[in-house]
């Protein structure tokens, strides 16, 4: 087999890259068996799929009630006791924004998202009364101008950056596959998704100091979503009710399509549309996944699952490869989840994503409004 052969060629330096970065020769090798194979059917759940039920979607507190504020309190005696930290999303393959890291672009005139995450965290120090985990999850393209852009900051424990895992993309079909190799000739890498996230935090070792000094909660948002900000409130309720992971959700608007919940053989999840049967109506699920999610810390720790890596045909240059990815969604289906219905629009908006440059401009506004709300911008 042509990949095999590929394989056993590669030099120990790329070897040695990958392998410290999760890549698995027999994962790859299973993936290769089952190329093109059913790859709709294979990445659409199996089973019973079916609209969430009545209660598996709450809405959460609203700001100005007296409900608001007694979670809110509880969220920051968490706070205070050092039981939260802020995990970021900031890796993928930077080629969204012109091949520039999206962490560093300007979200507004002088300040990179970065720069307004940083400035969120010193503003939860103050808040709680010392400093707040921040760790970002880069990736292979992303580590190196991320931890330039925080040199002489980066301490190792409360502001630190760590890896995603990668993979070699694919060409072929079942039994043909080899190696997609770049216009060098060396093995085209991808990063295989934000479900990367639980494993590679466990092999930091981030998440043992966190739960060593009585971490409890981890709060994980999309770096450049820069409504999903730490909220006191939120966090209280997640700590109140006690379910291991509570995914924020917005309502669907106009033309918006998403992941969102759904109850799969009986369980209340998380999945993307494309993963959908066919012939369920997405339009039977009202609201869908912004990707942030509060995670119980030592359910992370112990989380042991079988994740699915879905099958995504990627144009590179004027060639089509194949690369598999885990979706961080699918941590609700091996840990208990609830699901939070939360604002997205005016100040109080929890979700502000930002694609490309386009929608970077149309966004400004709304973001240096809920920036300077939220103590980033003083």
């Amino acid at each position: 087999m042509l990949l095999d052969q590929q394989l056993a060629a590669l030099s120990q330096e790329t070897l040695t890259r990958l392998r410290t970065r999760g890549f698995d020769p027999e994962r790859l090798r299973a993936w290769a068996r089952d190329l093109g194979k059913g790859r709709d059917t294979r990445n659409r759940l199996p089973g019973k799929v079916e609209p969430p039920a009545p209660g598996d979607v709450i809405d959460a507190p609203v700001p100005g009630t007296a409900e608001h504020a007694r979670l809110e309190s509880i969220g920051l005696e968490a706070l205070r006791r050092g039981e939260v930290a802020l995990c970021l999303l900031a890796g993928g393959m930077a080629t969204r924004m012109g091949g520039v890291v999206k962490s560093l672009v300007e979200a507004l005139p002088g300040k990179t998202f970065l720069d307004l995450r940083l400035a969120e965290n010193a503003h939860l120090a103050r808040l709680g009364g010392h400093k707040v985990p921040l760790w970002l999850m880069t990736s292979e393209p992303t580590d190196g101008p991320i931890r330039k852009a925080l040199e002489g900051r980066l301490d190792g424990d409360y502001l630190a950056t760590f890896e995603q895992f990668v993979s070699p993309r694919l060409t072929g079909s079942s039994g043909e596959s080899a190696l997609f190799l770049d216009e060098h000739g060396h093995p085209s890498v991808h990063a295989t998704g934000h479900g990367d996230l639980p494993d590679a935090l466990r092999a930091s070792g981030l998440l043992d100091k966190f739960l060593a000094r009585g971490g409890k909660v981890v709060v994980i948002a999309n770096i450049d979503n820069l409504g999903a900000t730490v909220d006191a409130a939120i966090v209280g309720l997640h700590l109140e009710r006690g379910v291991p992971v509570t995914v924020e959700l917005v309502n669907k608007v106009g033309s918006d399509r998403g992941g969102g919940p759904v109850r799969w053989n009986g369980k209340p999840i998380i999945t993307e549309e494309f993963r959908l049967p066919v012939g369920f109506d997405p339009a039977s699920v009202p609201v869908f996944n912004t990707n942030t999610f509060l995670v119980d810390a030592a359910a992370l720790d112990s989380l042991a699952m079988e994740w699915t890596y879905v099958e995504v045909e990627k144009k590179i240059g004027d060639h089509t490869a194949v690369q598999f990815e885990r979706l961080l969604g699918e941590i609700t289906t091996g840990l208990p989840s609830q699901f939070l219905r939360v604002p997205r629009d005016g100040t109080v908006s929890r979700f502000l994503p930002v694609k490309d440059t386009a929608e970077l401009e149309r966004r400004r506004p709304e973001i240096e409004a809920i920036a300077r709300a939220r103590g980033m911008l003083v």
